[in-house]
């Protein structure tokens, strides 16, 4: 059986909190849900967690400081996936909170049942960008940024190659490849990797070459 997700709601508002908590409750039975009303309690909470499934923060929140916040959880949990939950709703704070990191965007208007439906996808492994915050280079120059390690994760990916399979293969442990595949999908301005595949495949892709003992 598939473990039930873990969430951390951040939010200084606790009717959001609580609605949050009760929609996510009914639609992953079983989840674990933790919440936080401060940047320094969602830290806390991550410290004693770090391998919580899907962080939903505010940007209004004490101590956030805005995106600097996001920026400030996303260096200090690389693998957690941050899916912003917000009223505000300019373009460059969109924009800028997908560079700086988020899965997902969703603003604070939003059915629960959207919100809901975004949280199963970012936990399935896709990242969602506003068509504000799409790149507007070509794939392969996104795909220049790529380090030499994330070229031989996406080489495995077009090869059909699971999490499980790409860390054997490279010798790196299942939470690693996990999150380069996450930063992949960012640098690549894909939702999911399947999408990144598909892409990749009219790219010249180095050969994956196991880690030598």
């Amino acid at each position: 059986m598939v473990a039930a997700p873990s969430f951390l709601i951040a939010d200084d508002h606790p009717m959001v909190r609580d609605a949050l908590a009760s929609a996510l409750g009914q639609a992953f039975p079983g989840a674990e849900i933790t919440m936080a009303a401060s940047l320094a309690q969602a830290q806390a909470a991550l410290d004693r967690e770090p391998e919580t499934d899907a962080l939903l923060l505010d940007l209004d929140m004490p101590g956030m400081d805005g995106l600097t916040g996001v920026a400030l959880l996303r260096s200090e949990h690389p693998i957690v996936p941050i899916i912003v939950v917000s009223a505000a709703r300019e373009p460059a704070v969109v924009r800028r909170a997908y560079e700086f990191g988020a899965s997902a965007y969703i603003d604070k208007s939003a059915s629960l049942e959207e919100i809901v439906g975004t949280v199963g996808a970012v936990l399935d492994g896709e990242i969602f960008a506003p068509p504000e915050a799409e790149p507007t280079d070509t794939f392969g120059q996104r795909a220049a940024q790529l380090t030499p390690q994330q070229w031989r994760v996406l080489a495995l990916m077009i090869q059909g190659d699971q999490n499980k399979q790409i860390a054997h293969k490279l010798g790196v442990g299942e939470a690693t490849v996990k999150a380069h595949v996450t930063v992949i999908l960012r640098k690549l301005g894909v939702r999911s990797r399947t999408q990144a595949v598909i892409e990749a495949r009219d790219l010249a892709i180095p050969a994956a070459e196991p880690v030598k003992p």
